[in-house]
């Protein structure tokens, strides 16, 4: 009998360490699969970056179920002739089909659930990811020089390609400012595929940059001293209606009422959401002075080193400003899962609408010239210097810890905890080549 290949479909989901990891079955299951889906171990979600288990809450006991998503599909189908790659999203569930504690992509549900019910508002968000790529031309003076594009053009379009034909619109693709560095940018989407967008970009990404021979990283740092990759994250509120809400002319910055008081829940609690926005031991190596990423909790306008930063916009005749009216959070990078940061900063948004706080002082300038009277009148805060600091910040945020819920929140720091011991012996040079090859 000739063997006939079978395509091999992986429903997968993005965990704690910011990982793609799940089970393959054949396509022809696929309908049966979306519904009880494969089975799952509660400690996989344990699995570090170094791919370990220090420590695990769970031990070998416990099952679920991962159950793919009806929006989760990734096909790679190149059409010369070779293997088909398919890829499935997925939810983790009880084995009751309830969602489990632990479930990323179900916290970031919540979270939007949440928003909704008490404000009537929804986001928009779009993830905006910068990588490293060695095929790329290392020469100096080359920072943003379209002579870095040079030699890769077929990879760059294999990858925006692959993202159209996964219903991702690509918005711009350019050479950036660290040496084979780039940048991608789709289009906005609603808060649940916006971060859906997010984990299949960062597949795609790597699978493609395979194909053509190259590696493709998005850690936050591959080379000690150059600037990092950071993944910036931009948002914007809308009504039931899908009008945009967070822009009023009249207001500082633009930003109106209740864009200011999401954008200060965020502020208020900018030291815990780093623990899960900026999570590994080599984040901290990128959110330093002078980097062109966060270095303090502070909102600004147009300046690319806040923690906060309202994106500019044309000024002219015709454009309608509400629509293109966004805050980017740039304290973040792709050593996380998107459902984990977009879930913790729509909490802590939304606590600060209902506490009604008021708009955040719009910084101008570096805070790092100021005081810390200076900068403790203008309620700027600094953000963590290293990530033990970021899950002390956590685990004292007692809204940030009832926002992830107790299973998960011990879960998450016992993973962080294993993951900063297991690289408390190795030098900077060591990490970034770690971290470089797993992300």
């Amino acid at each position: 009998m000739t063997i006939e290949r079978e395509t091999i479909i992986t429903v997968c989901c993005s965990d704690i360490a910011g990982q793609v990891r799940g089970k393959g079955f054949p396509a022809s299951d696929l309908d049966n699969r979306r519904r009880f889906g494969v089975g799952w171990t509660p400690t996989n979600i344990m699995i570090n970056c170094f791919g370990r288990i220090p420590a695990t809450p769970f031990g070998a006991e416990g099952d679920l179920m991962l159950v793919p998503s009806p929006d989760g599909d990734i096909t790679l189908d190149y059409g010369d002739g070779g293997a088909v790659e398919r890829i499935v999203l997925g939810d983790i569930l009880s084995m009751s089909g309830q969602p489990w504690d632990c479930c990323l992509r179900s916290l970031l549900k919540r979270a939007l659930r949440t928003l909704k019910e008490e404000t009537g508002l929804g986001l928009l968000a779009s993830f905006e990811h910068e990588f490293w790529l060695d095929g790329g031309e290392e020469r100096p003076g080359d920072s943003y020089a379209a002579s870095t594009l040079r030699g890769i053009e077929p990879f760059i379009g294999d990858f925006v390609g692959a993202l159209r034909a996964n219903a991702i619109p690509p918005d711009t693709f350019l050479p950036e400012f660290g040496p084979r560095q780039y940048e991608i940018t789709v289009d906005p989407a609603e808060g649940l595929f916006a971060a859906d967008q997010a984990v299949k970009l960062r597949e795609i990404g790597r699978s493609v940059a395979r194909r053509h021979g190259y590696h493709l990283s998005f850690s936050p740092v591959v080379t000690r001293g150059i600037v990092g990759n950071g993944v910036h994250i931009h948002f914007s509120l809308i009504d039931a209606a899908g009008k945009p809400v967070a822009y009023d002319p009249t207001k500082p910055g633009g930003l109106s009422a209740v864009g200011a008081s999401f954008a200060a829940g965020i502020l208020r609690h900018a030291r815990a959401l780093c623990a899960v926005t900026a999570p590994s031991v080599i984040s901290y190596e990128r959110l330093k002075p002078h980097s062109w990423s966060a270095y303090y909790a502070n909102l600004a306008d147009r300046d690319r080193e806040a923690l906060l930063r309202i994106c500019p916009y044309p000024e002219v005749e015709g454009v309608d400003v509400a629509k293109r009216y966004n805050l980017e959070f740039r304290g973040a990078d792709a050593t996380a899962s998107p459902y984990l940061q977009l879930a913790m900063l729509v909490f802590a948004g939304l606590a600060g609408i209902r506490d009604s706080l008021p708009a955040p002082f719009i910084s101008s300038g570096d805070p790092g010239t100021l005081s810390d009277d200076e900068r403790a009148q203008r309620g700027i805060a600094d953000l963590p210097r290293s990530l033990g600091e970021a899950l002390d910040a956590l685990e004292a945020d007692a809204d940030a810890m009832a926002w992830l819920g107790p299973t998960l929140a011990k879960a998450y720091l016992m993973h962080k905890r294993g993951e900063m011991t297991m690289a408390a012996d190795k030098d900077i040079d060591e990490l970034c080549r770690i971290y470089a090859g797993a992300y």
